[in-house]
């Protein structure tokens, strides 16, 4: 494919990316992936106040993992005073990682904000990271853990006819395998998915896995090694199952709403929209929102900028209108 040119950065994000583009992963390969999980970022996770300045009672429970796999951790984080009585909905959190990095702290102050907001329980599954355990150990802690908060959703406040299935990257790749799990599984029904700058299509060969080569957070050479970690020598090619790449799926009909967001300067930009259009087409229900300049997790990186106000705002917006709150 020949080169394109590359659209631009938000400006107010441009600058951003100048100040932390030397400690983010671009073009990184295996060989970097044991220096990437000793990095510094997680350390700050462990001083995060999950509590949210004491809203939330928090908890770390190991729960049964897949048959025959070690246990999963769940972090779960209950307002100490629920905004009205009766059952919470529930957010169930997929941490972002490439599928090679991260625990269940990683992204979950996007969903304790929302969850302040609109009164609920968060739920943030820890999983197997790839290469070590490769697909489908990482969908299968995750639907593990799924499984786990649905049966006891009472025990923790929250509804397990109301839970959300979200996650930014990584994870909202996973939550989107999550979805389709449950509908062929015929396992809990998620009220809703909500995929951030989700991680779709281990073909990794849309043209803004071209364009964007080299630039921004997460290019394409970076995605080629996280499918890689998951998929090995499978990766792209002919036999890659759905719920390691949802993008894969032949069928998208049946699906519970989606919420799929992606910036214009990033290497999914194409999967993401892709996918929004086909659930549409198999008469599914979806709200797609592009944003102008972006790069992948900008809004996290760069959470004071314009553009991540209004990105987030689209994220409370719509979880409030998915919950009728």
């Amino acid at each position: 494919m020949s080169t394109m040119v590359p659209p631009p950065f938000d400006p107010e994000l441009a600058a951003v990316l100048d100040v932390i583009k030397d400690v983010l992963p671009r073009e990184f390969t295996m060989d970097d992936i044991p220096a990437l999980r000793q990095g510094p970022g997680i350390e700050l996770l462990a001083q995060l106040d999950l509590t949210m300045d004491g809203t939330f009672e928090v908890e770390d429970r190991p729960v049964p993992g897949p048959e025959g796999a070690p246990e999963i951790s769940l972090l779960i984080c209950r307002p100490k005073e629920p905004v009205r009585p009766g059952p919470l909905p529930v957010l169930y959190h997929v941490h972002g990682g490439g599928m090679v990095v991260g625990n269940n702290r990683v992204g979950v102050d996007a969903p304790l904000a929302w969850a302040r907001e609109l009164g609920a329980v968060v739920v943030s599954v820890e999983y197997r990271l790839a290469p070590e355990h490769p697909h489908p150990a990482p969908v299968d802690d995750v639907w593990a853990g799924l499984l786990w908060t649905a049966e006891n959703a009472k025990e923790i406040g929250g509804d397990p006819d109301r839970i959300v299935l979200t996650g930014s990257s990584a994870g909202g790749g996973l939550a989107a395998a999550l979805a389709l799990l449950a509908r062929d599984r015929g396992g809990p029904r998620p009220l809703g998915q909500m995929l951030l700058c989700p991680m779709l299509d281990d073909r990794n060969d849309t043209p803004s896995a071209h364009q964007m080569a080299g630039l921004g957070v997460w290019d394409r050479t970076a995605n080629e090694t996280g499918w890689t970690a998951l998929l090995g020598e499978r990766r792209g090619g002919a036999d890659v199952s759905p719920y390691a790449a949802p993008a894969r799926a032949k069928d998208l009909s049946g699906l519970p709403p989606a919420f799929l967001d992606v910036g214009s300067a990033e290497t999914f930009r194409d999967e993401v929209v892709a996918y929004a259009s086909r659930l549409w087409q198999a008469g599914g229900e979806a709200e797609l929102h592009v944003w102008p300049g972006g790069f992948h997790g900008f809004d996290g990186f760069a959470p004071q900028a314009a553009l991540s106000q209004d990105c987030r705002g689209a994220h409370v917006r719509w979880l409030r209108r998915l919950l009728g709150e």
